[in-house]
């Protein structure tokens, strides 16, 4: 199992202002990805990055009280990451657990202490 990609994320309910914070800073919108039911709650997920390269998720879910910061991690071989993490003491998040959509498989993990990963293969056609 290789990571592809590590970058932070925030879920919040407060998208508009925490990307503009970001764009201030340097950062632009990439790519916008819609339509993502968690928990029977429609999630928009917006992609940035900056001129360095750096990436950054921003996560809209209306229903969030509040923002919740942790790490995408990208991987090429979702169950064996999964597995890595859970023998870690890592949770799902959500009941729901894997979310499988037409270009990515994630799933929302937190460890004992607190910490939200993000763990998510890309699915390329």
């Amino acid at each position: 199992m290789q990571i592809t990609s590590f970058n932070p994320l925030i879920a919040t309910a407060h998208s508009d202002s925490i990307i503009k914070l970001f764009e201030e800073l340097g950062f632009e919108r990439r790519h916008t990805k819609e339509g993502i039911e968690i928990e029977d709650k429609d999630n928009v997920v917006f992609r940035m990055k900056d001129a360095n390269g750096f990436y950054l998720d921003v996560t809209q879910e209306a229903s969030i009280q509040r923002d919740i910061t942790g790490i995408r991690i990208n991987v090429d071989d979702f169950d064996e990451a999964y597995n890595l993490f859970i023998s870690h003491g890592f949770e799902k998040f959500l009941e729901e657990g894997a979310i499988d959509t037409p270009s990515s498989k994630f799933v929302l993990l937190k460890s004992p202490s607190g910490l939200v990963i993000n763990l998510v293969q890309h699915i390329t056609k």
